[in-house]
């Protein structure tokens, strides 16, 4: 019964801070946010010691007649690394965030919280039918917040976004239909039904279910060429929001993909797979090029995302157990590294009021520990050795080497030299925004202040902590 806390909190926060007045709203978001963390937290410790099961599951009769169940648990790793993902984002979002007042700031804290409840639902159901509810739960919180909050262009940027992910989550309804009618003549939406009746079905009949499914994850991701809508809805979006999109909503589409569609649709899955580890790896290859050609910072750390995505879904496609469980670490490390830079790029884009490169510089020689700060995310961003950006990136290298594809060595080559393009754009921000000639707008630069320094430092401890002592994220991902 536990579990339920974890879609109760956000829910009757969100409600709540809808309805309250502004001067209660961010304490009441700060407080329901630390509050499911408290409960993902004992979720975790429970799920890794195998203990009080009944406190991680809970499955009630939702639609009767529909064979459709309130169907909601944590018992594999994925599930779990996905929800301390989502506990630890949206605190660490309102707390560095918590000297920035947002205009209607009931609306603002009241539609995050409602997105942590779409979020979180997605992570933990196993009935198909609440899992697309929590889909879409998630995706109309995040349309309001893009559209309300962000840059000039946000209003026509946003709704290019929604057309996209709704038009992924029509793809996605069909599919889900397809399979129900298949689950034989007691018809259920429950994920091992969905399995049992995907794997049933002829090649043919799997080849175009797979496609239809995986063009509807793919957006969400973004993987190449799904990914059109992504760089300009970073740069628009407020930082928050941006923070949600790219630490947790592109999780949602990996997380479907290794959680419902490979069991259900194997073979076509295993038809399809060098054509997806090719899009993805060009779009390793495309999105890093352009990254280097960037000079906005906001679009360059999106362009960035995009390359790191494609590895994960190229190294999840790779049908090798490493590829997998790099996937897994890195879908938490890549959480933590992206927002951690997003954080970072918030402070230079708030304290000197442009998101261009060039009118940065010298930012190193006014704002040490900003710096540091930076040097070090970039670095984990890069997957240095002794950050935990990197256990995960050379297995997810190794598993797509090893992989069943025939052309896994032509691949792995192939992500090896975006990765040393990583490097290359990742290095030249540095340069660009804290070493060179101290400009005329950065010689005011403050360096970051407690509170942000608290959150960074945090984000940057657990950096260290789990480059330094991977074995803590692979104890998670050995329960499976």
């Amino acid at each position: 019964m536990l579990i339920i806390l974890l879609l109760l909190i956000p829910f009757l926060g969100g409600a709540l801070t809808l309805l309250m007045p502004e001067n209660s709203a961010r304490l009441t978001a700060i407080a329901s946010s630390i509050a499911i963390l408290i409960v993902a937290a004992i979720i975790c410790y429970f799920y890794l010691n195998n203990t009080n099961i009944e406190f991680i599951s809970f499955d009630r009769v939702w639609i009767g007649q529909l064979g459709a169940h309130f169907s909601i648990e944590v018992k594999h790793s994925l599930q779990a690394l996905m929800v301390l993902l989502t506990a630890i984002t949206f605190p660490f979002i309102f707390l560095f965030f918590i000297n920035k007042e947002p205009k209607n700031k009931n609306i603002f804290y009241g539609l995050m919280l409602l997105a942590e409840l779409g979020l979180l639902g997605v992570f933990i159901s196993k009935d198909a039918l609440l899992f697309y509810g929590f889909w879409e739960i998630a995706l109309i919180p995040v349309y309001f917040l893009s559209s309300l909050y962000g840059g000039e262009r946000r209003v026509p940027v946003t709704f290019k976004f929604f057309v996209y992910t709704f038009a992924g989550s029509l793809l996605m309804l069909i599919g889900i239909i397809y399979l129900y009618q298949h689950t034989g003549p007691t018809h259920s939406f429950s994920l091992y039904s969905f399995i049992e009746a995907g794997r049933s079905l002829p090649l043919e009949t799997q080849s175009w279910l797979f496609w239809v499914l995986f063009v509807a994850f793919a957006i969400k991701m973004p993987v190449f060429p799904f990914h059109t809508w992504q760089p300009d809805a970073y740069e628009q979006s407020a930082t928050p929001v941006t923070v949600v999109l790219s630490a947790l909503m592109v999780k949602m589409g990996l997380f479907a993909v290794l959680f419902w569609l490979i069991p259900s649709v194997t073979m076509g899955a295993q038809e399809w797979m060098n054509v997806v580890i090719f899009l993805s790896v060009t779009g390793i290859v495309y999105a890093s090029i352009l990254a280097i050609a960037q000079s906005n910072i906001k679009r360059l750390v999106a362009y960035s995302s995009i390359a790191h995505i494609g590895l994960m879904c190229a190294a999840i496609f790779s049908q090798h157990n490493l590829g997998w469980q790099g996937t897994l670490i890195q879908m938490f490390n890549h959480g933590i590294n992206i927002m951690g830079m997003w954080f970072l790029v918030a402070v230079l884009e708030n304290r000197l009021q442009t998101q261009d490169m060039n009118q940065m510089g010298g930012v190193a020689k006014v704002a040490p520990k900003f710096t540091i700060a930076l040097v070090l995310i970039s670095m984990s961003n890069i997957a240095l050795p002794l950050t935990c950006g990197f256990v995960g990136e050379f297995m997810m290298l190794n598993g797509l080497f090893s992989g069943a594809s025939s052309y896994s060595t032509a691949f792995t080559v192939v992500a090896c030299l975006a990765v040393i393009l990583s490097a290359y754009y990742t290095l030249s921000m540095v340069r660009k925004v804290a070493y060179g000639e101290l400009k005329e707008n950065t010689k005011k630069f403050n360096d970051l202040t407690n509170n942000e320094m608290f959150i960074i430092g945090l984000i940057m401890f657990i950096i260290l902590a789990l480059g330094f002592y991977p074995q803590w994220l692979l104890n998670w991902i050995n329960i499976i």
